[in-house]
């Protein structure tokens, strides 16, 4: 392992921070006072700072960008997301959002408590997954008498809460791409190690040109949806500008405890479902509508499988609130707004769906472990993933009743190699077995829970959605999980967020060897090279 690749990548992670950090220091300047800003954002201004500029000048070699391998990139990336994380969780330990060093009256187990809720709120955040611990007997803003915690808190840290779902949903690293290109080096590895799904499409001959059409779609369908929610919708723009902020990357973090039902708006309702559609659909599509070439746009096997799951999904539930004794209305738009938020791994609501039948709750868990398009901003295995494990498995089927037949399987119109459908179903079984172990381990430190929260909360925190079932559905957050449970969510949510091989390559051995060990075998290789080229040389001159 090359330390000082990581340093680099990891230390300009760090200085990449400090933009949003600032943003939302003069934010919470503006709108809660100086002092509150001063408390909740100074010192990880400081912090983020100093770790990025000692990482850059004490770690950093001068042949360093010319270093770059994909075992540093996927390593680098794996490693960057627990700093921001922690970086992240300062304000809301620092700001009294949970109970931290400048809280009046707080015990050191109060402390404690309330730095393991800032880390998950964070990792929350960044992740994308938007399962919230702030409530009554979590934060000292709230009391019993209060009726909207969330809506309690300073304005500026709701604000920053928010941001980390933006940069979250495209990737800091992905960021620091569009910026940082020619210095980081290597960029390719990077962006397969950031974004989701099998594979990165170009979408512009250079890789910073790609990551900057990227960022700009999501940049103006964020914008766009903040306009629509201040204008049509009759929100205030800070409502609208926090939903804008956790729409698109399928984040779901509201600025109210009861989510978008808060606003019991149909314009609100239709938009926000109309937002969180696009933020499950590969980026790739989007800028090829964008580029007018409907023809792949409409016959892109994902896309159209997307389309139908939602459209299917949307009608067994509608026609089971229905038989429930559900109005027509009401009815459909729930179903809607619950399926897509839901297998888009948003995680608003508008509704408690754990009064609706058993069967729509089957349906919700599935597509929490599915989700939604590769390339997009949603969580879960993908359904490209999926799609082609089917297809492996007819294929094997087939063989049996055709043993001589060739059978290719293809995805759009072009041939899948064994290589990557090989890395798929080992994502897969990967996945199974995380998740059996994550239920296990969870069951004993969840003595008091039944077995739908428990297998629930898994899937949630692996597949980046927020709410689940049972204990911890729509009506409830997750604060009344102990410690050792929120620390084992929060890395899964990581696991789910990094697709599991990113996350796991860290615990290769191999991927810590150094690089003195692997230099003897380099050198060999070149030693033998040489041999066979003067053999090769002598051979030809033997000819003459």
């Amino acid at each position: 392992m090359r330390r000082d690749v990581l340093s680099l990548i990891v230390g300009w992670t760090m200085m990449a921070m400090l933009i949003p950090l600032s943003f939302s220091f003069l934010v919470a300047w503006w709108l809660d006072g100086f002092g509150t800003a001063m408390i909740s954002f100074m010192l990880p201004l400081v912090i983020s700072g100093i770790i990025g500029l000692a990482l850059l000048s004490l770690g950093v070699r001068s042949d360093t960008t010319e270093r770059l391998r994909d075992r540093e990139a996927f390593a680098a990336v794996a490693l960057a997301w627990p700093v921001a994380v922690l970086i992240g969780s300062l304000p809301f330990w620092l700001g009294g959002v949970f109970h931290g060093p400048f809280t009046d009256g707080s015990s050191m187990m109060d402390i404690g408590r309330g730095f393991v809720n800032s880390w998950f709120e964070s990792m929350s955040g960044f992740t994308t997954t938007g399962a919230t611990v702030i409530e009554q007997s979590m934060s000292p803003n709230c009391t019993g008498s209060t009726k909207d915690c969330i809506n309690a808190q300073p304005q500026g840290i709701l604000i920053w809460r928010s941001l980390t779902q933006w940069l979250g949903g495209m990737g800091i690293i992905m960021l620091g791409l569009m910026l940082l290109s020619r210095v980081l080096g290597g960029g390719m590895a990077l962006a397969r190690a950031e974004l989701t799904g099998p594979s990165l499409s170009r979408l512009r001959p250079k890789l910073q040109e790609t990551a900057l059409a990227l960022w700009t779609i999501y940049i103006v369908l964020t914008a766009l949806e903040i306009l629509l929610l201040w204008s049509i919708g009759d929100l205030s723009f800070f409502d609208a500008f926090n939903h804008g902020l956790t729409t698109m990357p399928s984040g779901g973090f509201s600025t109210h405890d009861a989510s978008i039902g808060y606003y019991d708006s149909f314009v609100v309702e239709a938009i926000i479902i109309c937002f969180m559609f696009l933020a499950g659909v590969n980026f790739t599509l989007i800028w090829l509508a964008w580029e007018k070439q409907w023809d792949k746009v409409f016959t892109d096997q994902e896309g159209r499988s997307y389309v139908l799951v939602i459209v299917a999904t949307t009608a067994f539930v509608f026609f089971a609130l229905l038989s429930q004794g559900s109005n027509l209305s009401d009815g459909f738009f729930d179903s809607l707004f619950t399926v897509v938020s839901i297998g888009t791994s948003t995680g608003y609501t508008t509704t408690d769906y754990m009064l609706w039948p058993v069967v729509t709750h089957i349906l919700l868990f599935l597509l929490m472990i599915v989700g939604a398009c590769a390339g997009s901003t949603s969580g879960g295995l993908k359904l490209m993933r999926v799609k082609l494990a089917l297809k492996v498995a007819w294929r094997e089927i087939g063989r049996i009743a055709q043993p001589k037949r060739i059978f290719r399987i293809r995805m759009n119109d072009e041939v899948v190699e064994g290589d990557r459908l090989g890395l798929i179903i080992g994502m897969l079984f990967v996945w199974t077995g995380l998740f059996a172990l994550s239920c296990i381990i969870l069951a004993v430190t969840m003595p008091n829970s039944d077995f739908e929260s428990v297998v629930a909360v898994v899937a949630s925190s692996l597949g980046n959605t927020g709410p689940t079932l049972g204990d911890y559905g729509p009506s409830n957050t997750w604060a009344s999980l102990g410690t050792p449970s929120l620390i084992i969510t929060s890395i899964l949510m990581w696991f789910g967020r990094l697709e599991l091989m990113t996350a796991l390559l860290l615990l290769h051995p191999r991927t810590w060897s150094r690089e003195e060990r692997e230099a003897p075998d380099r050198a060999s290789v070149k030693l033998i090279r040489e041999l066979f080229e003067k053999m090769e040389d002598k051979g030809n001159n033997d000819e003459d």
